[in-house]
């Protein structure tokens, strides 16, 4: 039986929750009233008793905890689980309806409920990821609510939570029949191959497939593509297969070489036709500027934050650099992706980054299309930084 206790939340913190704000601040109680584990269910109250809602407590980021359930009378078991996991199926519905498409993601967090818990589903694989201990303590009743609610080949688990002063990035057969990786799953008709046990990632970022089909669709043929921070290379085959006449993917992990060509072969596409370069991108760009390469199609979509043995590296601080460094390799009337999953500032302050560098590089542009999230990894309104991504097709004018 998990523990329940009572927790008070202070003001102006209580308004912002009985408004729905899913998240329990740090600032919001005293800490001296907070569970010593992690997965203790909270009730909490406002200063004057009057019940908020039901939550649990687990340490996430500015958190600790999340809210699951205002309903006074309404326990947190299997049932509340199935019932959240139909819910976020049937919101889902036209997804497992595409024959083009067989991976995308089924439950999204706060945005369908339960903060700190994510499930992707890759053609009848499930992973599901924990970003919190105290989420995981309920692992046990999610797995049988999951495998009571969906038909799956196997369900897999990654934990990513700190423990003990250790981050905790761990992939693990959960149940089911164990796949034979890599698996090959379709993105508007686009192949993907996929591990689900092969460390934090899987191959592909699921978030950004609007984006992929963009470039597909609408910016890459005949252009001379360059994909930075390029992982896989899956913004590389999408250029391909929308007629790129060439690509070039650099990214400084020594694994995306073979990752890279996985993702090009399974498509059919000749990957020695294409440029890929395992090397630090600022050290490609001074290279391209060096031998004046330019780009019609550029794709800027770093990690929030990185450190080489060169250098640390920073969205938040270092982006409109970044795009300094892009600007000077892109040609007239190119496109510049320019992209960011930081949750700590919103497309108005990426935006400004952007009019900052081309400001500083006196160069005109003009902003052609934008995206969030897509639909499946649904977003809470009453919490919008969870909206996470932001992507800006950029021309440049001169």
């Amino acid at each position: 039986m998990t523990q329940t206790i009572a927790l008070q939340i202070n003001n102006p913190f209580s308004n912002q929750l009985k408004k729905g704000y899913p998240l329990i601040s740090k600032d919001a109680v005293d800490a001296r009233h907070l569970p010593k584990e992690e997965g203790a269910l909270l009730r909490l109250t406002d200063v004057h008793n009057r019940f908020i809602g039901t939550g649990y407590f687990g340490l996430q980021n500015k958190g600790i905890g999340w809210v699951l359930t205002t309903d006074a009378n309404e326990n947190i078991d299997k049932a509340y689980f199935i019932k959240k996991f139909k819910k976020a199926i049937q919101n889902r519905e036209a997804f497992f309806n595409d024959p083009h498409t067989t991976a995308f993601r089924i439950f999204n967090g706060e945005g369908d409920g339960i903060g700190g818990l994510t499930i992707d589903f890759y053609d009848s694989y499930y992973m599901v990821s924990w970003y919190s201990a105290g989420i995981y303590s309920f692992k046990e009743t999610v797995y049988e609510a999951l495998a009571e609610t969906v038909n799956y080949k196997a369900i897999y688990e990654k934990k990513r939570f700190d423990t003990k002063g250790q981050y905790m990035e761990q992939d693990d057969f959960v149940m089911g029949t164990p796949g034979e990786f890599p698996i090959i799953v379709t993105e508007n008709s686009m192949n993907y191959a996929v591990n689900l046990n092969d460390g934090a990632m899987t191959g592909i970022f699921l978030d950004q497939r609007e984006v992929r089909l963009a470039i597909r669709e609408r910016f890459a043929e005949g252009k001379n593509m360059l994909n930075t921070f390029s992982y896989t290379g899956a913004f590389s085959v999408a250029a391909a297969l929308g007629g790129a006449v060439k690509t070039t993917s650099v990214d400084v992990a020594k694994r995306s070489l073979a990752k890279t060509i996985e993702q090009f072969s399974v498509n059919s596409i000749d990957y020695e036709s294409q440029d890929i370069k395992v090397m630090d991108v600022f050290n490609y760009f001074k290279y391209a500027q060096r031998h004046n390469l330019k780009f019609d199609l550029v794709v800027l979509d770093p990690p929030s934050f990185a450190r080489t043995k060169e250098r640390t590296f920073s969205t938040a601080k270092d982006y409109p650099k970044l795009l300094v460094d892009t600007i000077a390799i892109t040609e007239k009337n190119g496109i510049i992706v320019a992209s960011t999953n930081n949750a700590s500032f919103g497309m108005k302050k990426f935006k400004s980054f952007i009019d900052q560098a081309f400001k500083e590089t006196k160069t005109r542009y003009k902003i052609v299309e934008e995206y969030n999230l897509p639909k499946d990894f649904r977003a809470s309104r009453e919490y919008p930084e969870f909206n996470y991504l932001k992507v800006v097709f950029i021309e440049k004018l001169n």
